[in-house]
């Protein structure tokens, strides 16, 4: 049984577009690598302390986007391969139902509950 891609492909595409505007977004808001590193020269701790928060968030939520924006170029790596839809662990078919909630998904369910243990 074939799937349709025509929209996992769409979304996905959607999503990537979305993923790399706000990252646009992050790299204007936040500076470059270089300004963000000498961010942390501040004579005040208080303002040391809350530049390095800062810093550490946004960090954390580019890391965040790059690895969602990853996994969607997989997914259409995947669907131009003709491998959309199947387990990269057990060669399985993966759920219908867990490709429409996570279209990037790359492992079933029993793939995907063994890698967290």
């Amino acid at each position: 049984m074939a799937i349709e891609l025509s929209t996992p492909r769409f979304n996905l595409e959607q999503e990537r577009k979305r993923l790399i505007e706000e990252l646009e977004r992050l790299n204007v808001n936040g500076g470059t690598k270089d300004e963000r590193q000498k961010s942390g020269t501040y004579g005040n701790r208080e303002e040391a302390a809350d530049a390095t928060t800062d810093l550490e968030r946004r960090i954390a939520l580019e890391t965040q986007k790059r690895n969602s924006l990853a996994g969607i170029e997989r997914a259409l790596q995947k669907i131009d391969a003709g491998t959309y839809g199947i387990c990269d662990n057990c060669g399985k078919p993966i759920d219908p139902a867990r490709m429409e909630a996570l279209p990037h998904a790359v492992y079933c369910m029993t793939c995907s509950s063994a890698c967290k243990k």
